[in-house]
């Protein structure tokens, strides 16, 4: 199967043996990685803990298909959404200890505002930590809902400039002692 390997010049694509799932493993065909700091900090020739250095197979988060598991897997089958963590998910299949396997959601963001939190048009909404991927997704799906006003919060001043190009109303520094004040007055002093 093809990889992306840790080398000493950094990352590479190399053909490598598709991992067996050991009895408490789960095996996973990777159809998308996640790419965090821990793997730039890896990429970058140091380790993350225990894992990293030559030869190892970069990513720590990976969703996909099960394609196999051990005989002390108790919850999942082969065909099951699943989203994991581990070692190895830069690769067409990643294997992993299944408690570091869930059921792929849905609808994340979706489910957090609009199934419980009840998010109906009209209301406002504040995002805590817009500018990150699953806060931007959050401002754009309470947009779509037909939010009032959509607050957002974020500490960096450029991410903070940007808020309202995904659809924010008021982007807020919640380091700013008036940032509070800002959202109650966008509000109208209600909340809502």
């Amino acid at each position: 199967m093809k990889a992306v390997v840790l080398t000493e010049e950094g990352l590479a694509l190399r053909e490598v043996p598709a991992p067996e799932p050991k009895p408490n493993e789960v095996l996973v065909k990777v159809a998308a990685s996640g790419l965090n700091r821990a793997d730039l900090i890896m990429a970058a020739g140091r380790p993350h803990g225990a894992l990293g250095g030559a030869g190892a197979i970069a990513g720590l988060e990976w969703a996909g298909e099960v394609a196999a598991v051990g005989a002390e897997v108790p919850e999942f089958r082969p065909g099951d959404q699943v989203m994991c963590s581990g070692a190895g998910g830069y690769a067409e299949y990643a294997v992993t200890d299944w408690g570091r396997v869930c059921p792929v959601p849905k609808a994340t963001m979706h489910d957090a505002l609009v199934t419980n939190g009840r998010l109906a048009a009209g209301e406002s909404v504040l995002i805590q930590g817009a500018s990150s991927g699953v806060g931007l997704m959050a401002i754009q799906i309470a947009r779509l809902k037909g939010a009032g006003a959509v607050l957002a919060t974020s500490r960096d001043a450029g991410r903070r400039a940007r808020l309202t190009e995904f659809g924010a109303d008021l982007a807020l520094d919640p380091g700013d002692p008036g940032w509070v004040e800002q959202a109650r007055e966008a509000t109208g002093g209600k909340g809502r």
